[in-house]
């Protein structure tokens, strides 16, 4: 079990580390949005277009990645959406079997179908090199690959989430350990 808590940590490392990259791509999107947005009031106001394609769908792309390398950052800190009507009331031990069962039987399974079901999807778009239809737009095919690689994060962080849930459950972790660990933030 030592071994597994070892592998937890690790995992938990990576996914700090990539939570910490959507974390830095944050003020980048502001500064995209503010730059747009000046664009084109500053445009509207000397009658010209300041503004491209380029950057409107670069704030899109730039806050898709975000999102879509920021949920196992999340799922790592306890951050998802939960119904507390009863969970709120269990017992540390109640909980890590709750979350443990939840982990397994639904976050996995659901993972594995986004991939099941993107992965036509992400391969045609790499296949025919897809871009944006509007002029001066970006590849789409780069962002669409981390609909593939968000899953796949979610699902080693869960693989984490799950170590520590049973360690927890089986009584060979404390767990107020395993809360705490999802108090820790950048």
């Amino acid at each position: 079990m030592q071994a597994l808590l070892r592998l937890s940590r690790i995992i938990d490392t990576f996914t700090e580390w990539v939570g910490r990259l959507a974390y830095i791509l944050v003020p980048i999107v502001v500064a995209v949005g503010v730059w747009n947005v000046a664009n084109r009031y500053v445009g509207r106001a000397i009658g010209r277009t300041l503004g491209s394609n380029f950057y409107i769908e670069a704030q899109w792309y730039i806050f898709s990645l975000i999102f879509l390398l920021g949920a196992a950052y999340a799922l790592k800190h306890n951050e998802h959406v939960r119904v507390d009507v009863f969970y709120s009331n269990f017992s540390p031990k109640r909980k890590a079997l709750v979350n443990l069962l939840g982990t397994i039987f639904f976050l996995i399974p659901f993972c594995g179908l986004l991939l099941y079901f993107s992965w036509p999807y992400v391969e045609q778009s790499w296949r025919i090199r897809e871009n944006s239809s509007d002029p001066g737009g970006l590849p789409r095919y780069l962002i669409k690959t981390f609909l593939l690689i968000s899953p796949m994060l979610l699902i080693i962080q869960g693989i984490s989430e799950v170590i520590k849930y049973f360690a927890a459950y089986r009584g060979l972790l404390d767990p107020s350990q395993v809360e705490e660990e999802h108090e820790t933030r950048l």
